[in-house]
């Protein structure tokens, strides 16, 4: 884990740094509705509000483990996206995008700590503050010096880590497949945002691509809550009592 987390930030600083393109604003789907710019875009980060305060209600009503601030952070990170994000939309620009992807590092970091917690050891959740801090300096760093390195770094540490703690650590709990089906809607979710224009094109101007990713992006959180709300401790056989049931059975 120590090698994902510092490799990975190794290789994104060998990269040059890393501006933000004015392009990225130039979203596909412009139409207004009742008086809304770029409406559906806007109207779309509901999906996110709904993710978020669904998550939000389950771990302050039940205790989703040991990690439950992480989970929270979590989820109050989705929940923040849905106002960052519509207020973004409504003018797109490099000053109002700081409003979207400060909560997104709130989620992004609240994931990753309560990964480590729950998978490794849950004395790690000591590192939710600083995680958080270190988020949100990494968009401030962008924003004061258009170097997006940093906020890349912050996203792909979570991302990496999902797959990598699933294969090398025993879980904990039942359906932590979801986790995986969260991270695949996440990438099919920046495919979507990718070809923004050209799903506009295809749908003949029904949606675009990047409305489809705020909706992809919320169905991946709702995953996350519903491994919550579903899971449950996995039973280890305790040593001493199943050798002795082993040792009896042979003895019969």
């Amino acid at each position: 884990m120590l090698l994902i987390i510092f490799g990975s930030l190794v290789l994104v600083l060998l990269f040059a740094p890393r501006r933000q393109p004015l392009s990225y604003h130039n979203f596909a789907d412009r139409r207004a509705l009742f008086g809304v710019p770029n409406f559906l875009d806007v109207v779309s980060n509901l999906a996110f509000l709904i993710a978020g305060i669904l998550g939000l209600k389950f771990c302050l009503q039940n205790r989703p483990g040991n990690l439950r601030n992480a989970w929270v952070v979590l989820f109050a990170g989705i929940a923040l996206v849905s106002f960052g994000s519509a207020y973004y939309h409504l003018h797109p620009t490099n000053e109002t995008l700081l409003w979207d992807r400060l909560p997104m590092t709130i989620g992004f970091m609240g994931l990753f700590i309560a990964l480590l917690g729950e998978y490794i050891n849950e004395r790690l959740s000591v590192l939710l503050v600083p995680a958080l801090i270190l988020g949100s300096a990494s968009v401030i760093y962008w924003h004061l010096f258009d170097d997006l390195r940093f906020y890349i770094w912050v996203q792909l540490i979570p991302l990496l880590t999902i797959p990598v703690i699933i294969t090398l650590y025993r879980p904990r709990y039942l359906h932590q497949w979801l986790l995986l089906a969260a991270l695949g809607m996440y990438a099919l979710a920046k495919i979507s945002e990718l070809y923004d224009a050209g799903i506009f094109i295809l749908s003949r101007g029904f949606i675009s691509g990047h409305t489809i990713k705020h909706l992809i992006s919320a169905i991946g959180c709702m995953f996350i809550v519903i491994m919550l709300q579903e899971r449950k401790l996995l039973e280890t056989p305790d040593p001493i009592s199943y050798n002795s049931e082993s040792e009896r059975l042979k003895l019969c």
